[in-house]
């Protein structure tokens, strides 16, 4: 990671938007691709959790987009930036769009496959992973952005498209969530803690963390967690199960991405319940299912990456606009550009409780 131009050559994609920006969330995902975890291009600009000001459009941008975004916008920008043309985006499913899978996850590219980041000294190409948010200047396609009301922080709103983007697409689509469900969430940092308060703010009647660290577990208690579990020191799918009278949630979120949580996730769940997977894995780790439970009981094993740009971003600003969402609370730390770095190594030692900014003025 580091600071890099990145205006760059805007090509055939007519949407891109420059963005200078305020702040940039640190995520495990970015750990993931920084350990070597999960296959990315290099050299690559982590950062996918971000707020900006709109400073160019791209020179083929349409007028509508121009009017929607004009330059000195404040915008949010989800991580999953769909081409809005592809098979799954015409579909709605936009979570699956082709063209991020084939050309930023596989290639570090926009839709055009050029990367907008380049090295000032030979000119080289960087990667981006999403937008490259840690770089000095952003380019994102209209299509992952949405407007941010002067109401709502710079620094706190970055974490609304990822943790919060993650968690809403989890429960809303994913887990189809209802007013009265029971729901446990199997760890709680920066995503799993977004899920305890969107959990809250669509009406569960129960509301589980699960953690191995109990300043993340009291911390849950703020975020609207009903009760806690402390996996370390009590066997969670019991515990979870004695808090339900017996049967299991009617959905459990694992946010952590381990064959134990894994696990832990579909025992959880009641017969007919939903457990939905939003924690990635290194490369290869594989979860386990009693086969014959899964069949009988009628679980629902649901995977899920995200939520909807162009229909849930702006759906989740005004969740947090509202107050039903407390992005104040979900910060747990702000730091400096420079600082950055000591944030990801606090992030893998598991220091940070729940959602790390970079701040960047």
């Amino acid at each position: 990671m580091g600071s890099h131009s990145s205006h760059g050559r805007i090509l055939r994609f007519s949407s891109d938007m420059g963005s200078t920006y305020a702040a940039c969330g640190v995520c495990h995902s970015d750990l993931h691709v920084m350990k070597g975890e999960l296959p990315f291009a290099s050299p690559c600009v982590v950062g996918h959790e971000i707020t900006g000001e709109v400073v160019d459009h791209g020179a083929h941008t349409p007028a509508e987009i121009v009017n929607r975004f004009p330059v000195g916008s404040h915008v949010v920008g989800a991580f999953i930036m769909p081409c809005g043309n592809c098979f799954y985006c015409v579909k709605g499913q936009e979570d699956l769009c082709e063209s991020f899978f084939a050309y930023n996850r596989a290639k570090g590219t926009l839709y055009d496959g050029e990367t907008r980041l380049f090295l000032r000294s030979n000119g080289k190409p960087v990667y981006m992973y999403s937008m490259g948010g840690l770089a000095e200047y952003c380019v994102v396609p209209a299509n992952a952005l949405a407007i941010l009301p002067n109401s709502l922080p710079y620094t706190e709103s970055a974490i609304l498209g990822c943790a919060v983007f993650t968690a809403y697409g989890a429960l809303r689509h994913a887990a189809e969530m209802r007013a009265g469900d029971s729901v446990a969430v199997i760890g709680v940092g920066g995503v799993g803690s977004s899920c305890l308060q969107i959990a809250r703010a669509f009406g569960a009647s129960e509301v589980i963390a699960v953690d191995v660290l109990d300043e993340k577990l009291q911390n849950a208690k703020t975020l609207g967690a009903t009760h806690t579990v402390n996996a370390a020191k009590e066997d969670a799918v019991e515990r979870i199960k004695e808090i339900t009278g017996g049967r299991g949630v009617d959905v459990a979120v694992e946010a952590l991405g381990k064959a134990l949580t894994f696990s832990q996730c579909t025992q959880s769940v009641r017969d007919g319940g939903k457990a939905v997977m939003i924690g990635l894995a290194a490369t290869n780790v594989v979860g386990e299912v009693d086969i014959t439970r899964l069949v009988r009981r009628q679980v629902k094993i649901i995977g899920s990456y995200g939520a909807r740009a162009r229909q849930d971003l702006p759906q989740i600003v005004k969740l947090a606009e509202s107050g039903a969402f407390n992005l104040e609370n979900a910060i747990s730390r702000k730091c400096k550009f420079e600082e950055a770095n000591g944030a990801y190594e606090d992030l893998n030692q598991g220091k940070i409780v729940g959602r790390a900014v970079v701040e960047i003025m």
